[in-house]
């Protein structure tokens, strides 16, 4: 089946889940939950066959594209916790009088027909699906080639529970064609599709939003930064600085780089920079970096503007909290940002001068999360000023709706 057509049919389809009650909702989140575990066997087996196929990919890409029974656990509860969650549609905003008596509503109602565009995260696939479908929404996922198989098997999971409650199949629809021609196509279909929304590294989102006839918004480009301020516990500093780089270094909200005050940098950067070292981190640093840590690789100026999404960090010295907030402006890409300190003034200059969409004192910035930030999931993290920022959830993929009553009024 054709793009076009299948955007079609599952903006038909939309209209029928615009009018299902929030019970009808949960039901099929609770079953597209219980047979992910059901299914697990299967998925996995999937699975398996796009990682024999991707030897080429880097080692935190396939990080991405792995699952493994605690993976589809976890994409299971976060199905779960979208179905506990307040259903948006219907909500009302505000609501006010007129002088003339018209009473006047703001309520939230769904966007339509999502299309959702990612790279080498299957996980994405039901969380996109269970937060459209409480919202609403109809989804269009196009995957990418890497995960063909796994996305395939989990949304023929995800539709089989959407039939069984009632709800027509095509509210997930899946774009089964790997080729850029697809893609370039879901970008154009502005006839059927509301809104997209690309997942993955830049090139895909600075593809997409130059191409895109449809309107985008723009996730997921994680240049994130820790500074490490002079009043700073180096114990918490060390222990915040390696869980936002190693735990997961492939996903967007791990940092990319660390930035120290020089008043703490000679006790500091010794020990963070062989702990890192230690598990097998690259790390680029400044001048002052490479006097302190002569082994140090010595950073250009494109490291500052890199998001790495592996075991490569960049290390500057900075002279004090207003460097740090001019350098995370400068290069960022307004997504996570933390501060380690015990300043309460720096503390609240960090947070009110830096201009991310996340800004964190004295905790990792690997919380920005949908599932963290206790919304269920997230449909992305948006890095844009319109709309939405930061991890959206159910409210970010409703739109509003002004509902007006009246006694016969007419305009004078």
């Amino acid at each position: 089946m054709g793009v076009k057509e299948l955007a079609q049919k599952a903006k038909s389809a939309f209209y029928i889940l615009a009018r299902a009650k929030t019970s009808v909702k949960n039901s099929a989140l609770l079953l597209m939950a219980d047979r992910l575990e059901e299914k697990s066997k299967e998925i996995l087996e999937a699975n398996r066959i796009d990682l024999e196929n991707a030897k080429n990919l880097s080692s935190a890409l396939i990080d991405r594209l792995t699952l493994n029974e605690k993976r589809i656990s976890a994409m299971a509860t976060s199905l779960r916790e979208v179905a506990k969650l307040d259903d948006p549609v219907g909500k009302t905003v505000s609501a006010w009088r007129r002088p003339n008596g018209i009473e006047i509503q703001k309520i939230r109602v769904p966007i339509g027909l999502i299309g959702i565009i990612y790279e080498a995260r299957p996980n994405v696939t039901a969380d996109a699906a269970g937060l459209c479908l409480k919202a609403g929404n109809a989804v269009i996922l196009k995957g990418g080639s890497e995960a063909i198989n796994s996305n395939r098997k989990i949304v023929e999971v995800l539709q089989s529970a959407v039939e069984d409650v009632g709800l027509p199949r095509e509210i997930i629809s899946f774009i089964d064609d790997t080729r850029r021609e697809a893609t370039l196509e879901l970008m154009h279909c502005d006839e059927y599709v509301d809104l997209l929304i690309p997942r993955g590294g830049a090139n895909l989102i600075q593809t997409v939003r130059r191409e895109s006839t449809v309107p985008v918004i723009e996730t997921g480009v994680g240049n994130c930064h820790v500074y490490v301020d002079e009043s700073a516990d180096l114990d918490m500093a060390e222990e915040i600085t390696f869980n936002a780089k190693v735990q997961r270094p492939g996903v967007c909200n791990a940092i990319e780089t660390l930035l120290v005050h020089e008043k703490i940098s000679k006790v500091f950067l010794p020990r963070m920079l062989e702990r890192l070292r230690s598990v097998g981190v690259e790390i680029r640093g400044c001048p002052k970096t490479r006097e302190i840590v002569p082994w140090v690789i010595p950073a250009t100026e494109e490291d500052w503007y890199t998001e790495y999404l592996d075991l490569i960090i960049a290390v500057k010295v900075v002279e004090d909290v207003d460097s740090a907030i001019a350098h995370i402006n400068k290069y960022g890409s307004k997504h996570s940002d933390s501060i380690v300190t015990k300043d309460y003034f720096n503390a609240r200059k960090f947070l009110n001068e830096v201009d991310s969409a996340c800004v964190y004192v004295n905790a990792s910035t690997r919380f920005t999360d949908g599932f963290e930030f206790g919304l269920g999931a997230e449909i992305g993290i948006s890095t844009q000023k319109l709309h939405a920022r930061g991890p959206m959830g159910l409210e970010e993929i409703t739109t509003t709706k002004y509902i007006i009553y009246g006694e016969g009024q007419i305009r004078e």
